[in-house]
């Protein structure tokens, strides 16, 4: 019953969605700086940079878990 409820708790928080617009202060002001220069190329390479720096975290946890659910299976054979 215990492992039911927990899937549905999850299968839930899944489906809500949030939409959030957030960046630094800094970031921002460059943003809004070369928007009124009319340089569209900088923001791009910004979100590109925040895409990057979002994604490295998830590969480095994807990797401990694979290694950590080797190291698993290997001691229970």
């Amino acid at each position: 019953m215990k492992k039911i409820f927990l899937l549905g708790f999850f299968l839930i928080l899944l489906s809500i969605s949030v939409d959030v617009e957030a960046q630094c202060s800094m970031c921002k002001a460059v943003l809004e700086s070369n928007m009124q220069n009319g340089e569209q190329s900088v923001g791009k390479g910004v979100n590109s940079g925040i895409v990057y720096i979002m994604f490295v975290p998830y590969l480095l946890l994807g990797a401990v878990g694979f290694f950590m659910y080797k190291h698993h299976v290997k001691t229970n054979k």
